[in-house]
């Protein structure tokens, strides 16, 4: 007679990992919220500017150091309380609906839901990514708005806002509600694209650290190793559509005569990447990518790090519980 399951093997339901993952993220962008300015920054520094205009920063380290000075904690960390909350959405989705996702493909080519198959990964990784994008828009949009900004030494278009509700409540009432969905098609594209190669770069380079005998399943430092990968595979996947987002979402608009508002700069993504690669070139594309990469290596390693720790956790309390 075959063994009852033991309860700890059981997965957690998609909600329990929506929970598990926002938690996760959300301790995450604590410490990565600075870099986060500074990339955004960067990124909106001599948008669509030939080369050798004057830059007000240098370095991802010159952003920070400047911040620091002219706008204190305050500017290190702006935007904040809204990077919670979309942090909630975004990774909560990315990270509860991946497993589900990437189970039902399987089951649905009729291969075992455990099996780790490359492109079933990939595909569950961009879905579960599209849908926390679409979930978080607003958010971002009001985000990257609310790190643009700076009193002292300002970069492309500046927009104050007294919190994240004042920021939204002022999105609607100057651009309507079609306003709060502005930029979603590069959000998608952007976050697709990093998902898309996240949790499974993540899993297959713990699975290859567990199965030839590096380190034990349950070791954190095999959490460490395998969000770190995935961090540079995402930095990497992800970068220009991240830019393009960033200027989409803050160019100024203009308004129609039908009263419909409309991006100033560009029409969308493609468009955006098409206009900075002829004003800017292939560097264009690439502004700020130390920052991104000192953002999105510590939240990965995080995130994925905290979300293994935290479900682990929850399991053996669930358990307890159960017993």
């Amino acid at each position: 007679m075959s063994a009852a399951i033991p309860p700890e093997s059981k997965p957690i339901s998609t909600f329990e990992g929506f929970v598990c993952g926002g938690i996760a993220a959300s301790t995450a962008v604590t410490v990565s919220n600075p870099a986060e300015v500074a990339k955004t920054r960067l990124q909106l520094q001599g948008e669509l500017a030939k080369s050798g205009t004057p830059r007000v920063y240098t370095t991802s380290l010159d952003v920070l150091s400047k911040t620091w000075r002219h706008e204190g904690i305050r500017g290190l960390q702006r935007g904040l309380p809204v990077a919670y909350m979309y942090q909630i959405l975004l990774n909560g989705s990315r990270l509860g609906f991946y497993e589900p996702m990437r189970r039902s493909i399987n089951d649905f080519i009729g291969r075992d839901g455990s099996e780790q198959i490359p492109w079933t990964s990939v595909l569950a990784g961009a879905a579960s990514g599209a849908v926390g994008a679409s979930f978080g828009n607003p958010l971002f949009l009001v985000k990257a708005r609310m790190q643009a900004y700076s009193p002292a030494l300002p970069v492309g278009t500046q927009r104050f806002y007294k919190n994240s509700f004042a920021a939204l409540s002022s999105v609607v009432r100057t651009e309507g509600a079609r306003g709060l969905v502005r930029g979603i098609d590069a959000a998608i594209l952007r976050t697709s694209m990093g998902s898309s190669v996240q949790l499974p770069s993540y899993n297959f380079t713990k699975q290859q650290i567990v199965s030839r005998g590096i380190l034990p399943a349950d070791s954190t430092w095999t959490f460490l190793l395998s969000s770190s990968v995935s961090g540079a595979c995402v930095c990497m996947a992800m970068q220009p559509a991240d830019t393009a987002l960033t200027r989409m979402y803050n160019q100024p608009t203009t308004v129609l005569p039908n009263g419909k508002h409309i991006g100033a700069l560009y029409k969308n993504p493609i468009d955006c990447l098409y206009k900075t690669f002829q004003a800017e070139g292939v560097r264009g594309w690439y502004k700020g990518t130390t920052a991104h990469f000192f953002r999105i290596a510590p939240h990965t390693i995080i995130t994925l790090t905290a979300n293994d720790l935290i479900i682990n956790l929850y399991k053996q309390a669930r358990d307890r519980d159960r017993d």
